[in-house]
Formats: structure tokens, sequence, C-alpha cells
């Protein structure tokens, strides 16, 4: 329980500090801009569209309270409740009434379409989906998903505009994480829910037998690849053909539903992958499930469903995760000289280096560089990591490709590198998407 308070205390810092400011607030965005989600013009990120340093995006109200970063779009939360979005609207997740406009009004940040009547107090997003969550702890979502992501009910696969999600009314939800084509609910009360696809077990035990992905393997990417480079080119095609074949049988949750492995047992905090999920208990165990090709499980126990994770003498406070990798801040142990101070540690993939430490990527382990920062919160994006710490300063890592590392150029970087361009600003939060970043800073 004391875990619980902790980890709920970290996220009311990084909030009130977005909240403390009676000054203006300004939203700033890099990296890639080829979808729109840097809302930025581009008679300022030139050919492109990517910004290689933080760039204050235009348009929006100076009272922004928290952002959001999905997939390929973006969200901001104003402190009168209101939502705006911009970035990718093939799926209709800007939430602009239905209408689908020309690619290129989608960096243009708009309000959110529907949500007159709902005081919104924070919002999330995957790569097809947005969502948000009322004062009054009602979730709204909106976008198409063939995955059941929305959690409307059976074979609804789309909402043009934002609708409540009816089989959480009875609950007061806090916070949402989405994957490809899952997402898990955490309440005020510390109950999780979860719907979506639910293959390889990414979401627990629900209604339906856990059971294997046709497409995203649970097998090790070495086992794999070394099956696939046995074959000719036809019958790798072959084998991709057929399991999308398969997909058409999907196993899917088409409503949110209590998972059962965790009956009795509080959850402190939530983060999807891709394809995998993380659960940070109030006791103090961190479970993961789902696809670990990666070694993003951070455990050698391979069941499907939720186990823990092996991070032994590390203490967990809060958690995020990229696409393929994931992180934990963690308590250092107490003393006089530490009192208060956190840790990051990293496991999963790291092709790009997003782990920012050296070592066997399946466990977890502390990233290098951060020893004399104390973090509070932590994002991943496709393949780089981002951390804000209690100094207020964003140090990033990982693929620098499109500026998505915001120092400049588009260099890789191994370890955490401080980003120096917002010295001088007060930052509120910082959060990734896949290839792009969001910061919102005090004016």
């Amino acid at each position: 329980m004391r875990l619980l308070r902790r980890a709920v205390s970290s996220y009311a810092n990084v909030f009130s500090r977005s909240m403390s400011s009676s000054c203006g607030r300004t939203v700033m965005s890099f990296g890639d801009g080829a979808q729109g989600a840097l809302g930025l013009p581009t008679s300022l990120t030139g050919i492109g569209g990517d910004a290689y340093e933080p760039t204050p995006v235009p348009g929006l109200p100076a009272d922004v309270s928290n952002v959001s970063a999905g997939h390929y779009h973006s969200l901001a939360v104003t402190s009168g409740g209101a939502l705006w979005a911009w970035g990718r609207n093939n799926e209709a997740q800007l939430g602009r009434g239905g209408v689908l406009e020309p690619r290129d009004t989608w960096n243009l940040p708009k309000r959110v379409e529907g949500l007159d009547q709902v005081n919104v107090c924070a919002a999330f997003a995957s790569g097809v989906v947005s969502s948000a969550i009322g004062d009054d702890g009602s979730l709204w979502v909106w976008g198409k998903s063939k995955r059941g992501q929305l959690g409307l009910g059976k074979d609804v696969t789309e909402a043009m505009v934002p609708s409540r999600v009816e089989a959480l009314a009875g609950e007061k939800i806090v916070k949402v994480s989405f994957g490809w084509g899952h997402a898990i609910a955490q309440t005020e009360d510390g109950k999780l829910f979860g719907w979506g696809y639910s293959a390889d077990g990414r979401i627990g035990k629900l209604r339906k037998a856990l059971e294997s992905s046709p497409l995203d393997s649970n097998i090790e990417a070495s086992e794999r690849n070394q099956e696939l480079s046995t074959l000719t080119i036809e019958a790798a095609e072959k084998l991709v053909l057929e399991g999308m074949e398969k997909e058409k049988d999907m196993p899917i949750i088409w409503e949110p539903c209590l998972i059962e492995e965790l009956s009795g047992i509080e959850v402190a905090d939530i983060a999807c992958g891709l394809d995998h999920s993380l659960v940070l208990c109030g006791n103090g165990v961190l479970l993961s499930c789902g696809s670990n090709v990666y070694g993003q499980l951070g455990r050698e126990k391979q069941d499907m469903g939720m186990f823990p994770v092996d991070i032994i003498n590390f203490h967990p406070i809060s958690i995020g995760s990229g696409l393929g990798h994931s992180l934990a801040i963690c308590q250092v142990p107490s003393s006089d000289a530490t009192e208060g101070a956190t840790s990051l540690v990293s496991w999963g993939w790291n092709q790009s280096s997003q782990l920012g430490r050296a070592g066997p990527e399946n466990a977890p382990l502390l990233v290098e560089g951060l020893e004399d920062e104390s973090p509070v919160s932590v994002s991943g994006g496709r393949v780089h990591s981002m951390a804000l710490t209690s100094k207020g300063e964003v140090w990033i890592w990982g693929c620098g490709k499109n500026g998505r590392l915001g120092l400049g150029s588009s260099c890789d970087e191994t370890e955490p590198m401080l980003l120096d361009s917002l010295e001088g600003c007060e930052v509120l939060q910082a959060v990734s998407g896949f290839d792009h970043n969001l910061v919102l800073v005090a004016e």
C-alpha cells in the first residue's frame, strides 16, 4: 500500500507541476512530422516536416494542463476541460466530427468535437484510437480498430465521434494504456480492466483461453529468424499469408472485462507496448504479459499470462513502455544522502540503443548516465526513450532519425543526453509517440 501511495504521489507531483504556474503554457514538439503529429506549419519545418529541436506548437490555448502522444498523433488537455488533437486522421482519431479532412490539414490543432458535456481531465491514444477521461471517471473513445480496441461492444470497429464506454460506466477510470490492438484501464480503487486483441496473453486471462498470435510469436526472436532464414522467399511469404488468414478469426475481447489474475490486488500503474503489457501492483510486484520476442517481458518464465518481472534489487514506483522495450522508475534504497532519489531500469528491444545501457537485453538493468539524476516520469517511442527528472530536465536517447531526439541531428545516442535546448524552461511534462515527442513548458 505504501508503494501505491508513492506511485500516485509521483504522478501527482508531475501533474501538480503542470498546474502550479499561473503563467501560460506552451506545447513544444520535435521528431518525425510526416503524419502531422508535430502540429507545426510546413513553413517552420521545411520539406519533410521534421523538427530537429523542440519547437512551439502554434494555435493551442495557453492553459494546456497535460499532453499525450499517440503513435502518429497528439492530444492536449486544457485546464478548462477541453481536448485538442492533431496528426494522423485516417482512422478518425482526431475527433473532428467524423469528417476525414485532407492530409495537409492534419497538422493543424483543433478542438475534438462531441465532448462539450465532458470535463476532460486526461487523454490517451494508440495508433488508431483516441480516448478521454472525464472528471467523473467516464471513459470516451473514438477512431477505428478491427481488433476491438474501442471496447464499445461486439463487432464495433469504428466510432467517428467520441462514444462513452458503457461497460465501464460503474467505474472511475484514472488511466488507460493502449498497445497496437489491446487496451488496459486502471480504476481509482486499483482495479484493472482489459479488452481488445488478446493473443499471447497480452491482457491476461479474460473470457477466452490464452492462445498464441499467428503473426506475433512468443518464441525467441533468434529462433524465429533462424527458422525464416532457412526458407525460400516464397515459403516465408506463404507462412505470413497463412498467419494473416488465421487472423480473420482473431481472439478479441470486445468489451472491457475485469482481469481475473489481479483479483484482490491493487494496481498502481500500467503501460502497454505494441504487443505486451506491464502492470505495477500496489504491493510492489511488477507484472508483465504478452509477446516476448524482444525480451520485453523481462522474465525467464515464458508462460502466457501475467507473471513477475525479474527486477531483483529494484523497487519500481512507476513504469513506461516503448514499442518493444520496457522502462521502470525505481526507488533508490533509502539513506540520508539518497532519500527520495530514483533510478531508471530498462529491458527489451535495443536495436537503436533505446535501452540506454549495455548488457543482456532481456534482463532489467540500470540505464547508464543517469546516476546523479532522479527521474520522475519516463516514456518510450518506437526506438527511443525519454525521461523527465526532478530538476525539470529532459534526457533522451536511442534512435535520432528524423530528429526524434531533439538534439539537432539524426545521430543515435547510446546513453542519455541532456536536451539542453530546453535549458531555462520550466518543463512540466515530456512524452513520446512512436517517432515524435511532446514537451509541455511553463512560460
